[in-house]
This record gives C-alpha cells, structure tokens and sequence, in this order.
C-alpha cells in the first residue's frame, strides 16, 4: 500500500526542486513507523536544537507558533482574535483536548481500512472510528525546534489517553505561500519516504474566532500536498483533500474546535474538540481577552 501511493504520485504528480519549493519541505518518516522518530533528523536539516517539550503540568507550556501574529496579513490581525483563541497557539501544550468524531456513512469502511492497514501501523494518521475511542481524550506534547533563540517548527504529538496510541504526529509553523507571499499556516505529516504538507489560510471571524482552510485552487494555493522523497528526486501532487478548521469561544465561554474533513465535494468526517485551559493559567488568558477587547 506504501509503495503504490508512491508510485501512484510519481506517475501523477510533478518532480520538484525542493531548494525552490521550501513550502514542501520537510520532515521524512521511516518505511516502518513514523511516530516521533524523525524529530533529531529533522532539527539537523534545519539547524535547529529540539527544545524540551511542553505539556500541562509545564509552567512553560509551549506553542504550536511562536507568535500568531506571523500570520498578519491585509485582511487579517491577529489582535482581532479572542484571547482564548489566540492563547491555544501560542501556548497548545497548557490546554486539555476532548475530542468526538462523526464519519460519514460512506466513508467509514475506507477509513477503517486506512487505519487498519496503514495508519496504526505507522503511528500516523491515525483517526479514531468511533467516538468511543476518544472517551478520554487526548494527550497533548508539543516540542519546538529552536535555531538562534527563534522557534522555527513545533511537533505536536497526539495520543489517545486511553491506549497512549499515536493518532497524530506532525511538524507545525508558518510559511509563506508561493504565489501571493501571504503566510499560512503549514502543518506537514511524516509519512514512509515522503510527507503530508497541508497549507490553511487564516481568516477571522467577527466574534474573534479563528477559521483555517485548505480548499481547492491552483498549485501553491492552500491545500493538501503529497510529496516522494528519495535520493534520486523529489516529486508531488496536490490532492483533493480538503479541511476547514473552525476554533471559537462558545457562549459558555468554552473554547472549541470544529474540524471538518472533505474529499473533493463529498464529506468524510467531523471531529469536535473542547479545549480546557488548566486553572493557573486562566487569569493570563482572560486579562489578554481584557486588553484585546480594550
């Protein structure tokens, strides 16, 4: 199954010189599990150190991006969004996930086939069927790579509290976007030989909420890219994989997440999170929401 969506990009995609195209670089996972693994080779491709990883008991939780505010953009400001919203980035590994997902009917037996044979395999990808598997929720670690006291990528490692099974494993920052040069969120997913790169443009909503989306468009525009990686080449083909991530401040003052995942115009699942935000550091975040709103 590995070797044939490799072959199947390499026959349908296009070679790439990644020294044009740094948007597709990025970490490369091992043929037998990807896990966190490919953590140190990556920090020495980018030079960087892997700093100590954050979690919620961490007075010095970490972020999935140094600062949301990279992604300032005509059309956008970070200091449009709730404090709560914009805390979640910068300080991830400080909150609690509770998670539910609903696939759609159709879309089941090919997710249970993925993850059967591919994804827990790998540790990798590994989305929950049911949201029974999820009654525990999710731990959160987030390490960031560091060159020149500037955080460059951030893992964040996902597993379910239950089992402590991998669900994701991918490397998260900002990049730029090849035609427009406006930044985007770029989240990459190791996978055997290659990677998963997910371009979301960022847009604010007017209660303060976040949305990221990766819909259909051109090569470069945001979306879904895989990429072959191998000694004798590089190749890549975008793919309809589409997503919409919805982060907000419910009326309860709750922060959630809608994640909605599509394949082309047909949709394939819905997760839910609810965010938690331990007792220490809520004064923080609720006098940021106090200065934005001033």
């Amino acid at each position: 199954m590995d070797g044939a969506t490799r072959t199947w990009v390499r026959v349908t995609g296009r070679r790439v010189d990644l020294s044009a195209t740094p948007w597709l670089q990025g970490p490369v996972g091992d043929v037998d599990r990807v896990g966190d693994a490919w953590l140190p080779a990556e920090a020495d491709r980018l030079g960087a150190e892997v700093a100590g990883p954050g979690g919620g008991d961490d007075a010095g939780a970490r972020g999935l991006l140094r600062s949301v505010a990279d992604l300032d953009r005509p059309g956008f400001a970070a200091g449009a969004l709730a404090g709560r919203v914009r805390g979640f980035y910068e300080r991830t590994s400080g909150w609690r996930l509770d998670a539910w997902v609903g696939w759609v009917p159709w879309a089941w037996p090919f997710g249970w086939a993925v993850a059967a044979l591919f994804a827990r395999r790998l540790d990798q990808l590994a989305l929950p069927m049911r949201s029974l598997d999820l009654a525990h929720g999710m731990s959160s670690t987030v390490t960031p790579l560091v060159r020149d006291g500037a955080q460059v990528g951030a893992l964040w490692l996902r597993r379910l509290r239950a089992t402590g099974r991998i669900v994701f494993s991918g490397l998260y920052g900002v990049v730029r976007l090849p035609g427009s040069g406006e930044p985007a969120v770029r989240v990459t997913f190791p996978l055997p030989r290659g990677r998963l790169v997910v371009l979301l443009r960022p847009t604010a909503t007017p209660d303060g909420g976040l949305v990221l989306t990766s819909g259909a468009g051109r090569w470069g525009d945001p979306g879904a890219y895989l990429v072959v990686d191998r000694p004798g080449g590089c190749w890549a083909r975008r793919i309809p994989v589409h997503e919409r991530f919805h982060v907000f401040v419910d009326p309860e003052g709750v922060l959630r997440t809608d994640h909605d995942l599509r394949l082309g115009a047909l949709p394939v699942l819905r997760l839910h999170y609810r965010l938690t935000e331990p007792a220490g550091q809520e004064p923080a975040v609720r006098a940021g929401e106090a200065a934005a709103g001033a």
